[in-house]
């Protein structure tokens, strides 16, 4: 039995989460482990009738209104506020992934420039699988068209949002049934990403399509701010005092108030700078301003353009960033690396990048997302070793790590931070290795 213990006390040492405990710490620890060991008979044993079988671990999507309502969940909230409040926590986001959709509907709502469009009528055939285009337009162009479940209705003709919603075929929910078929082409539901989506493919393939549903209703400046604005909110809510947000500058021109797509970039960050001050000076209002420090923007843009394109990009971050140097944060490449193009494929205009900052005087660090894959020794895979090599700040994901042990340490080594969504990937973390 000594050697038994000896085995396991040299084991545990050697884990990067083994350390002494101070007293607080130890108590902590106990009073946690009780409280789970508690709702895991408790809680956990019940039947719930929206959520068949619960069990603890579940998928969270599956889970959540049984895990928001635990005591876990509850403490875990409070130490995400303090974390943020005591170490200036580091949160990034994309801001088109984490507002409410149906937030976004009732903004969208608000706006008589929105439009919606379909490739075909929609019918209860065809209702799971199609997808609305939604779009600003200007007043000369708005269109007095019933519906889109209206037999009469064109293929990909603009009906108003409001008359769409309106006449909404009773036979499909109405009002009701359109709201609900808009947000579910906004969102990932449970059973997309647990059975009908559960491969890096399938998933990639729903996730892009929520981006491009719902860019139709953020690309539209008088949406854009209240967007932010409820973005900035929520973060808060959530008990972040500090956000970075993945801004997607794919778009050169935001479409404005007259309808036209005519708002440059520049004037994207004009907008979300206003709209952070107004929301830091609404917290100062109600005595919380130390809850919230403030928030930068990812500069990002999308792996599928040539070396050539990305020039203009990485000029425009740089042009930002001298305007704005208190908002940009940094660059990133996003999209699905399995199936868009690799770091190295971009070598050339990434290097230069780096040496016009040396020009200009400026630091835009790269935050890749990289190594977001099964494979090994693809490119998907390889794309850590050229985050690594040019420097990048943080990897995003990146749980093809857990492969490379020397990626690894030098992670540790340089203080390099691994952005990871544990419930999101859980069975392929790479923070169960890495950390």
């Amino acid at each position: 039995m000594v050697a038994r213990a000896a085995l396991i006390h040299d084991d545990r040492a050697l884990r990067r989460d083994c350390k002494e405990l101070s007293d607080a710490e130890a108590r902590a620890d106990e009073i946690v482990r009780r409280i789970r060991t508690s709702e895991a008979s408790t809680i956990w044993t019940q039947e719930h009738t929206l959520i068949p079988h619960p069990f603890p671990g579940m998928e969270f999507l599956t889970g959540r209104d049984i895990i928001m309502k635990t005591k876990l969940f509850a403490i875990l909230s409070k130490v995400g506020a303090i974390v943020n409040r005591r170490l200036t926590y580091n949160y990034s986001k994309l801001p088109y992934a984490t507002v409410n959709a149906k937030v976004l509907l009732e903004l969208a709502l608000k706006q008589s420039a929105i439009h919606v469009q379909v490739s075909e009528r929609v019918t209860s055939t065809n209702i799971s699988s199609l997808l609305p285009t939604f779009r600003a337009l200007p007043p000369d162009e708005y269109s007095d068209a019933c519906g889109i479940t209206e037999e009469t209705y064109v293929a990909e003709s603009w009906v108003s949002l409001t008359n769409a919603r309106q006449n909404f075929s009773a036979d499909l929910g109405g009002p009701a049934g359109f709201d609900k078929w808009c947000i579910g082409t906004m969102m990932i539901n449970p059973t997309e990403a647990y059975t009908t989506h559960n491969t890096i493919q399938k998933i990639w393939q729903k996730f892009t399509s929520t981006f491009r549903v719902s860019m139709g209703l953020i690309n539209f400046t008088p949406i854009f701010s209240e967007y932010i604005r409820e973005f900035l909110r929520s973060s808060i809510e959530d008990g972040i005092s500090y956000v970075e947000a993945r801004v997607n500058f794919l778009h050169k021109y935001m479409i404005g108030e007259d309808g036209e797509e005519n708002v440059p970039h520049r004037e994207w960050l004009t907008i979300f700078d206003l709209i952070l001050k107004e929301v830091k000076d609404e917290m100062k209002m109600h005595g919380r301003e130390n809850e919230f420090i403030g928030a930068r923007i990812i500069y990002s843009t999308i792996r599928f353009m040539t070396p050539e394109e990305l020039d203009w990009y990485l000029e425009d971050c740089i042009a930002l960033k001298k305007e704005f140097p208190h908002l940009i944060a940094g660059f990133d490449l996003v999209g699905d690396e399995n199936q868009l193009n690799p770091l190295i494929y971009y070598i050339e205009p990434l290097l230069r990048f780096q040496e016009r900052q040396k020009e200009e005087g400026i630091s835009i660090p790269f935050i890749f997302h990289a190594g977001e894959t099964l494979g090994d020794g693809t490119p998907a895979d390889t794309n850590l070793y050229d985050a690594l090599l040019l420097g990048t700040k943080r990897i995003g994901h990146g749980y093809s790590l857990v492969k490379h042990p020397k990626i690894i340490e030098a992670c540790r080594q340089r203080g390099i931070a691994v952005e990871v969504c544990p419930i999101s990937y859980v069975d392929i973390s790479p923070a169960k290795v890495c950390l």
